[in-house]
């Protein structure tokens, strides 16, 4: 490992990748020092609230509307900043890593927004960011191109803004550190630094394109957290001499006490809002871990018996809807992750029957789109949303006054039909393992059984295991779910995977039992074991304050 370096302030501890230097210059390393220094501790803050927030859950204290911001619920005379921009028609939106081939799909997919993701779909392996932020400066330098290595070439339709996706780029959420970067010995933000160097090196030249530095912004759980993004979003434009306002985020809700807070969150941003996602699968995951040891009442059957239909989920979109069309945001559906099977067309047949079932209660209900995660589903969406909307960009004219808002639906997780299942526990046994062997590898998006599989659906898999064995959950079949059973399923799981030079298997299964298998629960699956195995040597992490076994680096190449 060669030794850490300290430029501009900041210590970068990670072994150099190509093109590291045209990221890292001394002013992107300064603009980088200015947005740490100044919100750093307050981002502390608020992750600190958040474990606060969820003792407060776990001891019984239920999510409500907040008493002490009634005022802006209530309020109707406040709306969200016009629609920027390339966001007027966002009636189907892509999402995927910003790697090359996968980029030039995206882009080429006819898809309305491209959501380029440092987040979810992307592993954060050193080399993946600095990656990324190459990849979205080559589009503005109409230099992106791939080479297949059996010779197909990949190329962009077009290199012109305005007759592409639109990019709306989701950096990593507040929770997650960047261990290579270091100010004073603490770890920069993860999301200010997806963020700081994208905006910093691309939203002069977005503008003058005829588009303009947009986001997606993940995981928040509270209207003070999107006030600090406002706060960041601010100052990142009065450093670069850009007008105020010229940012666009659209806000995840995918934490069920963001839920209670949606109409807080488009106040807190208003002047930067463009909208809200419904995160379908994180929203899931985060009423397991909040109310993982409230008793039967919230335990989930298997994950794939949990769709968009049960109540609590129609209340949460329909809520988001009301809130989003009131205030002249827009309102984006969830994911449709299946890949098509081009081997087998009678699973491609039933699979886009449900796109479309999906997309079309979206459209009904008043979404303005919604995503999905492979090009071939770009037209499948496309025709369910176009029989709606027909020429009109959106339907933020329908307001839904009729939805009535209403915390106890939110709650309503006893609703969900379903049955926990053997299969359902290996499946998710299954699915966490290989998704975190391929993460470690750098690969955030897996295709896993026709499904795009993310950090998301691995959350899911290992909180529902130990949901059910602390909760003693019973199968159909009768049978009690133990910590000993899962363990066995475990290591049977790992007797008949295959195999292959490489591979990071054991660690993938040292990860996975210590989320869902040990007594304790953390609180994300990726920040674990992105601190103790991505490229992570022991002594770049003991130097951020972190004790960690002792891993060899990756061997990645640039």
């Amino acid at each position: 490992m060669n030794s850490p370096i300290t430029l501009n302030n900041i210590t970068i501890t990670a072994t150099p990748v190509r093109y590291q230097e045209q990221i890292l210059t001394s002013e992107a390393l300064d603009f980088l020092s200015a947005l740490h220094t100044a919100f750093e501790p307050r981002r502390a803050e608020l992750m600190q609230r958040r474990q606060v927030n969820r003792a407060r859950i776990a001891n019984g204290r239920d999510p409500k509307f907040l008493d002490e911001t009634r005022a802006i619920r209530e309020d109707d005379s406040w709306q969200v900043a016009p629609i920027a921009p390339g966001l007027e028609d966002r009636r189907v939106e892509i999402t995927g890593p910003i790697e090359r081939k996968m980029a030039i799909n995206a882009l080429n997919s006819g898809a309305k927004v491209w959501l380029a993701d440092m987040e979810d779909a992307s592993s954060p392996s050193w080399q993946n960011v600095i990656k990324n932020q190459v990849n979205l400066i080559r589009i503005l330098d109409k230099e992106l191109d791939f080479t297949a290595p059996d010779g197909r070439e990949y190329k962009l339709n077009s290199y012109e803004l305005t007759e592409l996706p639109t990019i709306v780029v989701r950096p990593r959420g507040w929770h997650l550190p960047e261990k290579h970067l270091l100010v004073a010995g603490t770890p920069m933000s993860g999301a200010l630094v997806d963020f700081g160097l994208h905006f910093f090196h691309n939203a002069k030249r977005l503008l003058a394109a005829g588009r303009g530095p947009y986001y997606y912004l993940p995981k928040l759980e509270n209207h003070l957290e999107a006030r600090l993004w406002n706060e960041v979003f601010n100052m990142a434009q009065d450093l670069l001499d850009i007008e105020r306002g010229t940012i666009r985020a659209t806000v995840l809700i995918e934490t069920i006490t963001a839920a209670f807070e949606m109409e807080e969150i488009l106040y807190e941003l208003r002047e930067h809002s463009s909208g809200l996602n419904a995160g379908r699968w994180d929203y899931i995951f985060s009423i397991i871990k909040n109310f993982r040891s409230r008793g039967p009442r919230f335990v989930f059957p298997d994950r794939d018996t949990v769709t968009m239909t049960a109540p609590f989920m129609r209340a949460y979109t329909e809520q988001l809807v009301r809130a989003c069309h009131r205030r002249g945001a827009s309102a984006i559906g969830g994911m449709s992750a299946f890949v098509p099977n081009r081997k087998d067309a009678s699973i491609n047949e039933i699979a886009f029957g449900k796109v479309r079932e999906d997309k079309a209660r979206e459209a009904a209900d008043g979404f303005d789109g919604s995503w999905v995660a492979h090009p071939d589903l770009v037209s499948v969406a496309r025709e369910v949303y176009d029989e709606v909307l027909g020429e009109n960009p959106n339907q933020l004219q329908r307001t839904r006054e009729d939805v009535q808002v209403s915390g106890p639906a939110l709650l309503n997780v006893e609703s969900v039909t379903g049955k926990i299942t053997e299969r359902g526990i290996r499946d998710n046994i299954d699915i966490g393992i290989r998704y975190i062997e391929s993460w470690l590898r750098g690969n955030g998006a897996v295709a896993l059984r026709n499904l795009m599989e993310d950090a998301a659906t691995a959350e899911i898999s290992r909180s529902q295991l130990w949901q059910w064995i602390h909760q003693s959950a019973i199968t159909d079949e009768g049978e009690i779910i133990t910590r000993r059973w899962v363990q066995e399923l475990t290591e049977e799981t790992m007797d008949n995977l295959e195999r292959f030079e490489g591979d990071r298997f054991e660690e993938a299964v040292e990860i996975f039992e210590a989320c869902a298998l040990r007594d304790d629960f953390p609180s994300f699956l990726t920040k674990n074991a992105y601190l103790r195995y991505l490229d992570a040597p022991a002594r770049t992490l003991e130097m951020a304050g972190y004790v960690v076994k002792t891993r060899p680096a990756e061997n990645s190449r640039p």
